[in-house]
């Protein structure tokens, strides 16, 4: 008898759903519908909860695109949500009839954007050896500039220490807003335009939306020269990590030193109580690249790098999963 079933999130599991990932083993406020929904009209949402005997295992944020399921593309990483006391056969058991069931519902291809272990409250690598399994396709492999701050062994380069040392020469100060105005339009949607052809993820309407539904989680960093903005940036806080979604200064940023200065700080006193800060991938290409310049200046910090997989999977693969246990 088959004691898991598998269905389609509503809004009514709105609270349930949410209840979960809050003592789930590898969630994080991104995973809180609030979140996810913010921008629920750019996404064909197809979101699942896993239920075995009739209570709630585990989920998987996801969205529809084409003939594949994608782990959701709204955000950062995401995979399979797993109750914190779940163990390995059940997580095969969940994975083969999630498997299944997106078979049966025509489905091509599950696409899974990993967690980073560092934002995981317990271990959760059941998945990448599940991944080995399926014979899955490993099609991008992005890497992370963490720092180890749980060790105490941040050992910031002499250069960035110089930038320091020219910003504090210069006056600079480091203040934390409750809006996100001045940034984006001062500095962050210019930047992104001119260097990238690019805009922020978040507009500054969704952005200042998620800080009301997240206030304690999405924080705001500006460095001001004599009042004037030069650099800043938005960190999302969750509770092992601080990660800085947004970087950006002015075009003064190197003679000042004020990016130096604003990471100096906040990784030696505003977040030196968590256990990793993360400056966030420096890849281009899908992967295939990274940008030397910025991986540079990042590891100056004492950061080092944490890979985040990618994998694509045949669904009608999940019979290899039957012969895992001897």
């Amino acid at each position: 008898m088959n004691d898991i079933n598998i269905v389609r999130y509503k809004v009514s599991n709105y609270g349930e759903w949410n209840q979960f990932v809050a003592k789930a083993k590898n969630a994080t406020f991104l995973f809180h519908r609030d979140f996810m929904d913010y921008h629920k009209d750019r996404f064909h949402d197809f979101s699942l909860l896993v239920y075995k005997k009739n209570k709630l295992i585990a989920v998987l944020p996801a969205n529809v695109l084409n003939e594949d399921l994608y782990s959701h593309q709204g955000l950062t990483y995401g995979g399979l949500v797993l109750k914190e006391q779940i163990k390995f056969d059940a997580v095969l058991r969940v994975f083969m009839e999630l498997l299944k069931y997106l078979s049966i519902a025509g489905f091509k291809s599950l696409v899974l954007k990993q967690m980073p272990v560092i934002y995981t409250r317990v271990f959760t690598a059941e998945i990448d050896y599940l991944m080995f399994i399926l014979k899955a396709d490993l099609f991008r492999k992005d890497t992370l500039s963490v720092i180890d701050l749980a060790t105490n062994r941040v050992n910031i380069s002499s250069n960035r220490l110089e930038g320091c040392r020219r910003a504090i020469k210069h006056n600079l100060v480091v203040k934390e807003e409750g809006d996100f105005e001045l940034f984006w339009d001062s500095i962050l949607i210019k930047n992104l335009k001119e260097k990238h052809n690019a805009k922020p993820v978040h507009s500054l309407e969704e952005i200042t939306l998620l800080k009301k539904c997240f206030p304690n989680n999405i924080r705001q960093f500006n460095v001001y020269d004599n009042d004037e903005i030069v650099a800043g940036t938005t960190v999302f806080e969750t509770e092992f990590v601080a990660h800085s979604q947004y970087i950006s200064g002015n075009e003064n940023n190197n003679a000042k030193g004020s990016l130096d200065f604003l990471h100096h700080y906040l990784i030696k006193e505003i977040f030196k109580d968590k256990m990793y800060f993360d400056f966030g991938t420096s890849n281009e290409n899908n992967g295939l690249n990274i940008n030397k310049g910025l991986q540079f200046w990042k590891e100056g910090f004492g950061s080092r790098t944490v890979t985040q997989d990618f994998y694509k999977i045949n669904v009608n693969n999940y019979h290899l999963l039957n012969n895992v246990f001897i």
